[in-house]
């Protein structure tokens, strides 16, 4: 009996030195950007927006209140583990986002994955990852078909193309009602999986709207001369020009545009180039007026979201944009999937993520909530139109975000 108290004793004592050593292992995650190449600003912006992210999640941060795991740090369900980033360059080249995500989760070890900025790297990083019985968390890749293919591991927090193609044609029918010229619309996308599946979209939505589409002008966004789309839209002269373009193709537009002196009434932009953190200090001066779309605002003083911002601010030197939140929420959002599961087995991360219920004032960006359905889609997702008035965006629509009076027509480089 006292050899086997002993030997219960020795158990009891390993045990309570094995659970602190368990508690002090890192919970990792593979993240995927595009951090060279010509979306290489905004991959760099969102890899600093997850690991502020990151930090907000391990650290103690009581002032962010209401944001899950601001107030503990670590992850309490799992004993306070802390999670590591597995960072990877996926250069914008859909192979190689595949070939990383095959890397992270089969050498790395990660046991869920976020990504990817383009959405036809978001499409086979996370076919690989469905291969693997690995949890995707799509950040910000908005090509329909994503959520569409029947995946059991893929998640996606942000609006999708039809979301931003009803928003772009609901505020040019309020338009048109209020007296204002929109007799007909042009889209202009670059013709990889992102522009291809907006563009789709919005042709579909302003069908539905009665909007006429005078042209629909797909290119390659490597180009380096876009004049004869220039003139193409200068010749079919419609009211508003929709824009589904990445970075180096949005700066070489506006430049173009002046160049050959084309300024429609007004320019709507799909986010991406014109969110780019490089697309104010690169052509602000000459695309006064343009509107963007957007969940993100940082908010009145005192406020969750402009506490965050002041955080990356003082962090980063700069304000965050609607790419960069979008992806610091979707790994916000797994994050809180994973310490619900209260375990790295990625089954139980799935069964979390699918359990997700999200309440606005539990976010950081400006969603109504997360909430999945069957396919992996966030139901609760929203987005809104900013412009770009003097050095910054300021919302203008819908009516009840507004901070600012719709400026029409835009006033471009012609000031």
């Amino acid at each position: 009996m006292a050899k086997a108290r002993h030997m219960l004793a020795a158990a009891l004592l390993a045990s309570a030195f094995a659970f602190p050593a368990l508690a002090a292992d890192t919970i990792k995650i593979g993240v995927i950007y595009p951090l060279t190449g010509n979306a290489a600003p905004a991959g760099n912006s969102a890899k600093d927006a997850v690991e502020l992210g990151l930090e907000i999640v391990n650290g103690l941060h009581p002032e962010l209140k209401g944001i899950p795991l601001a107030e503990t740090a670590g992850l309490p369900n799992l004993g306070g583990a802390k999670i590591e980033l597995v960072s990877a360059d996926h250069q914008g080249n859909p192979s190689v986002g595949q070939n990383q995500t095959l890397r992270l989760i089969s050498q790395d070890k990660v046991v869920a994955m976020l990504g990817a900025y383009h959405s036809s790297v978001a499409l086979t990083a996370t076919a690989a990852a469905e291969r693997q019985g690995i949890p995707f968390l799509v950040a910000d890749s908005v090509a329909l078909n994503i959520t569409q293919r029947g995946f059991k591991w893929t998640f996606r927090v942000g609006p999708i193309a039809p979301d931003f193609a009803k928003a772009y044609t609901t505020f040019l029918t309020e338009l048109k009602k209020s007296g204002t010229k929109i007799d007909s619309i042009a889209i202009v996308n670059e013709n990889t999986d992102y522009g291809s599946s907006v563009a789709a979209s919005v042709l579909e939505a302003a069908h539905q709207a009665n909007i006429p589409v005078a042209a629909q002008i797909a290119y390659n966004a490597n180009s380096t001369d876009v004049s004869a789309q220039v003139l193409q839209l200068k010749d079919k002269k419609p009211d508003a020009v929709i824009f589904i373009s990445y970075s180096a193709d949005t700066v070489l537009y506006f430049k173009t545009m002046k160049n050959l002196d084309y300024l429609p009434p007004i320019i709507i932009g799909d986010d991406a180039g014109f969110s780019d953190p490089t697309f104010i200090p690169n052509v602000g001066d000459l695309a006064q007026g343009a509107l963007n779309r957007s969940a993100w605002d940082a908010g009145k003083p005192g406020t969750i979201t402009y506490k965050v911002n002041e955080m990356f601010k003082a962090k980063y030197g700069r304000d965050l944009d609607d790419t960069s939140a979008r992806w610091m929420q979707g790994f916000l959002v797994l994050a809180d999937a994973i310490n619900r599961a209260g375990s790295i087995d990625p089954e139980k991360i799935q069964a979390a993520l699918k359990a997700t219920d999200l309440k606005a004032d539990q976010l950081m960006i400006g969603y109504r909530g997360v909430k999945f359905d069957e396919t992996g889609q966030n139901t609760l997702s929203a987005t809104y139109l900013i412009q770009l008035q003097g050095k910054e965006y300021k919302s203008v629509w819908p009516a009840d975000h507004a901070t600012a009076t719709l400026e029409w027509p835009m006033k471009g480089w012609k000031k």
